[in-house]
């Protein structure tokens, strides 16, 4: 919908804790009106809208993997250079275990992303399987993220390491572009064959 148009509104977001480097609108829709040429040609009800956020969700699956991965490699790095007790933390058993999970699902992730792009690029991907990219992906990448903040302990919340930072993103990402909630019932009908959020 073209800005200007009749019954079309925007109004930003201010003081937001996520997401800041982007600007962040709610839309106003109130008795806007567009002609008939603005219809997408040959949709029907939703199919074009979820297409386009289904590009999206497959983009965000990679995306959040490599913000996983920055907090892993930061952790990684902390807990060899930050001693207590006279030796690093990552020679400490609960850091190395901490550090062993975050790698194992972290590549994981990755690999999901990677399979599904293979199916992306054989014309073989269905919503469901991004659908699963995108929950399991950002569920894990933020687990691994919360993890590397505990690493750094009181660090971990500074600007000075992008872990805060990178949290702070994933948990608007767990929300948009379809919550945890809906992949969870599209992937719950996709097995059952039964819908439950209608």
């Amino acid at each position: 919908m073209p800005r200007g148009t009749k019954g079309y509104t925007t109004r930003d977001i201010h003081k937001k804790l996520s997401l800041r480097a982007s600007v962040t609108s709610e839309l106003i829709l109130e008795d806007a009106r567009l002609p008939a040429s603005a219809v997408l040609p040959d949709v029907i009800g939703m199919k074009g809208p979820l297409s386009c956020l289904n590009e999206a969700r497959y983009g965000i699956l990679w995306g959040v993997v490599g913000a996983a991965r920055t907090c892993y490699e930061t952790a990684l790095e902390y807990s060899k250079t930050r001693h207590q007790f006279g030796k690093p933390i990552g020679a400490f058993q609960l850091t190395q275990e901490k550090l062993v999970n975050m790698l194992l699902e972290l590549n994981k992730a990755a690999l999901v992303a990677y399979h599904l792009g293979r199916m992306k690029d054989e014309g073989r991907i269905t919503p469901q399987h991004v659908s699963f990219g995108k929950l399991n992906n950002v569920r894990e990448a933020l687990e691994i993220c919360r993890s590397a903040r505990t690493i750094l302990a009181a660090n971990g919340i500074t600007l000075e390491y992008p872990v805060i930072r990178h949290i702070n993103n994933l948990e608007s990402v767990l929300t948009y572009e379809g919550t945890s909630e809906i992949h969870t019932l599209v992937l719950g009908e996709a097995i059952t064959g039964l819908q439950a959020y209608r």
